[in-house]
């Protein structure tokens, strides 16, 4: 056995062999103000085509809305973004320099891609202090966390999340005691602890009372800029409050795209999505 095929069943395995492989992966390079590329990219499952030449570019710092009718593509596109579904052909890159599909998932995640799916995932038998603290980019094999002390830095890191989050109140509480929207809150604080680059929020406001809408509108409207954050939604009303720019997925590839007022007034967005509403 070679000895680069012995360092890759070793990273396989829990990494920690870590130190045997001398990379650190590139740095995000975002000098063309573009952050994400999905160019000519396609998808099929046994014969469907999920993803049908689909290009997508989302920029530095920008809030982006992908809305579309159920089959278009969404949570394909996330997938492949993500790493967890390989692409037939095209490309993916994060940046100038990462090709994510030379990635796995969490090597992607590391390099600062997160996801939110739409049922919250939080340890429910820990506060909300001790998710965050869980979920802090850091060495996560059992031994480590458990001799960790965190630092000052990290936590002025928490306490900064809770207030993003609106959570500093209830910190200390268990998180099987907060409210659908505030586990929804907390999984994107457990995030931002991961100092992403880019969020990737699937159908934020499910579920949610109309006040938690309008927090959650809040929130995700003041992490663009600090970070990149796509948003797929079906609530109309939600879209509205908080797009700036939205994409609408068809098909698997995109059918429209521009302002929320520009997609509305589109005849084909009107056809095929919004006249269902």
């Amino acid at each position: 056995m070679s000895i680069s095929t012995t360092i890759a069943s070793f990273r396989q395995r829990d990494r920690v062999f870590d130190f045997l492989v001398p990379s650190e992966p590139p740095k995000l390079d975002v000098s063309h103000n573009v952050i994400l590329y999905m160019e000519g990219v396609n998808k099929s499952f046994d014969g469907f085509k999920a993803i049908n030449d689909l290009n997508l570019y989302i920029d530095a710092g920008e809030l982006r809305c992908i809305i579309g009718p159920n089959g278009a593509g969404k949570s394909t596109m996330m997938d492949i973004i993500t790493g967890k579904t390989q692409p037939d052909s095209g490309q993916v890159w994060f940046g100038q320099r990462m090709n994510l599909l030379e990635m796995d998932e969490p090597e992607i995640a590391e390099a600062g891609i997160g996801r939110k799916f739409q049922k919250p995932t939080v340890f429910e038998s820990l506060s909300v202090f001790q998710n965050l603290e869980l979920a802090m980019a850091q060495d996560k094999r059992v031994l480590p966390l458990l001799r960790a002390r965190l630092s000052g830095e990290q936590r002025d890191h928490i306490e900064e999340v809770l207030d993003v989050i609106g959570l500093k109140e209830l910190q200390q509480d268990l998180a099987a005691k907060l409210s659908h929207g505030q586990k929804q809150w907390l999984e994107i604080g457990m995030l931002l602890m991961q100092k992403p680059a880019l969020l990737l929020v699937d159908e934020p406001v499910a579920g949610m009372t109309h006040q938690e809408m309008d927090r959650t509108a809040e929130l995700l409207t003041s992490l663009a800029g600090k970070h990149s954050v796509v948003v797929v939604e079906h609530d109309m009303d939600f879209v509205r409050s908080i797009a700036r720019k939205v994409t609408v997925l068809h098909q698997g590839s995109v059918l429209s795209e521009g302002s929320m007022d520009q997609v509305q007034n589109d005849q084909r967005v009107i056809e095929v999505y919004l006249g269902e509403e």
